[in-house]
C-alpha cells in the first residue's frame, strides 16, 4: 500500500471515530465521513466497500491505536485462571472509558442501522471470547464453581462488563476506574471462583 493509500485511510478512519463520537452515531453517512475527512465520497468507497466495513475498521482501528493486544496481554500471560480473570477485568474496566465514545455511538445507533449493529456484534464477539478464556482457565484449574457451566459462566462474566452497566456505575453512580475494576473482580470471584 501506498503511504498515500495509508494516509488516507487513516483520514478516513480518523474522521469517522471523531463524527461517531459528536454525532452519538446518528445520521453518520458515508458522505459526511467523506467530508470530515476532505476528500469524496467516491474515496471512502475506493477504501471501504460499505459502511459496516468502514465501521468494523473504524473500531480496529481505535483499537490497534489504543493497543489492544498488548493490554491483553497480562491476561492471556497469567499462569492461573483467577488471575486471568482479574486480568481480564482490569483490562476491559481500563480500556471501556477510552473507547467509550465510540462504543456509545455504535449502541444508540443499532436499533435503525444495520452498519453500526455489526460492527458492534463484531466487537462483542472478541469480548465474549476473552470472557469465555477467562472462564475457560478457570475451568482448567478446577476452580470454575460448580454451580456454573462454562458457556452459562461466560454468558454471565459478559453480562456483567457489558457497557450499560459500566456506565450506570461510573457515570450515574460516579465511580472511579479503579473501584469498578475492584469490585467487579469482587463479584467475579464471588459468582465464579469454587473453593
Amino acid at each position: 500500500m501506498s503511504s498515500e493509500t495509508v494516509e488516507t485511510r487513516t483520514r478516513i478512519l480518523e474522521g469517522t471515530i471523531r463524527m461517531l463520537e459528536q454525532s452519538g452515531g446518528r445520521g453518520v453517512r458515508m458522505g459526511d465521513i467523506a467530508k470530515e475527512a476532505g476528500i469524496s465520497r467516491q474515496a471512502v468507497y475506493l477504501h471501504f466497500a460499505s459502511r459496516t466495513e468502514l465501521l468494523i475498521g473504524a473500531f480496529l482501528y481505535l483499537g490497534d491505536r489504543l493497543d489492544v493486544e498488548g493490554r491483553l496481554a497480562p491476561s492471556r500471560a497469567a499462569t492461573t485462571g483467577v488471575q486471568r480473570l482479574d486480568r481480564y477485568i482490569e483490562f476491559w474496566g481500563n480500556f471501556l472509558p477510552e473507547i467509550y465514545g465510540v462504543a456509545k455511538a455504535l449502541i444508540m445507533a443499532r436499533d435503525t442501522d444495520e452498519a453500526a449493529d455489526a460492527a458492534w456484534r463484531d466487537r462483542m464477539a472478541a469480548m465474549r471470547d476473552g470472557c469465555r478464556a477467562a472462564i475457560d482457565a478457570l475451568h482448567a484449574d478446577g476452580l470454575l464453581a460448580k454451580e456454573w457451566t462454562r458457556p452459562k459462566a461466560t454468558d454471565a462474566l459478559m453480562a456483567m462488563l457489558q457497557v450499560p452497566n459500566w456506565e450506570y456505575l461510573t457515570i450515574e453512580c460516579g465511580w472511579s476506574t479503579r473501584d469498578y475494576v475492584r469490585r467487579m473482580q469482587f463479584l467475579a470471584h464471588r459468582a465464579f471462583v469454587g473453593k
